[in-house]
């Protein structure tokens, strides 16, 4: 039984029916109309799925089996967009989702690493971030800041703490946060939020629909 969450930039998969199941990443470019799985999420999933669940449901549902605290708030950073939820004593207290202000925010963090080539895991965290409120436009900050003469890196590093500072405030700004998606693996990204942060990588979708199958199994 093959799960999949298609996102914009890359899609994750996991195979249930294998003797030791084990998620993995295929970029979406790489997909053709065969690639076909039993249940989805994501931006594209209605596509390749015979049955499909709405991201804030399944990101709730791999919350509530990856985090053992009774209040909590998960954010989930993808390409496209962003979204959290938010948990009061175990129950869904609030939820949000924003392709707005989180507009192409993974994609562009990405695309400027290739760009500028720089490596996130060398970048240091800047005293003080751009004031950033899409991916998209937030880009003309950084253009903008190096034709005034700084340093590729810092202007940079500076838009990657303005994308971040407006995701926490976009969650409720909470004293901790769980994080969910690929920016799991930017620890540049992970060190300019001004609040405690706690990666959880990036199958937490793909952990809540294993949570809605096992559960609809149990009813059977």
């Amino acid at each position: 039984m093959l799960l999949g969450d298609f996102g914009t930039s890359y899609s994750k998969f996991i195979d249930l029916s294998s003797a030791s199941p084990e998620p993995y990443i295929v970029p979406s470019k790489e997909l053709s109309t065969d690639h076909r799985v039993v249940l989805a999420t994501g931006h594209n999933g209605k596509r390749f799925s015979d049955r499909y669940v709405n991201e804030l449901t399944v990101l709730a549902r791999g919350g509530e089996n990856l985090i053992n605290e009774k209040n909590f708030v998960l954010l989930d950073c993808g390409s496209r967009d962003i979204k959290f939820i938010h948990y009061k004593d175990r129950h869904l207290y609030d939820m949000g989702w924003n392709s707005e202000c989180g507009a192409s925010m993974g994609f562009t963090i990405e695309l400027l690493a290739r760009y500028y080539d720089l490596n996130y895991h060398e970048l240091q965290t800047p005293d003080r971030p751009f004031s950033v409120t899409c991916g998209v436009l937030g880009m003309s900050r950084i253009f903008d800041a190096v034709v005034s003469g700084t340093p590729d890196s810092e202007a940079v590093a500076r838009f990657v703490m303005g994308i971040a500072i407006n995701a926490y405030r976009f969650a409720g700004s909470p004293a901790k946060l769980y994080l969910s998606g690929g920016l799991c693996d930017n620890p540049l990204f992970l060190s300019s939020f001004p609040c405690e942060v706690i990666p959880l990588g990036r199958f937490v979708l793909l952990k809540g629909l294993k949570a809605i199958i096992r559960q609809e199994q149990k009813k059977l």
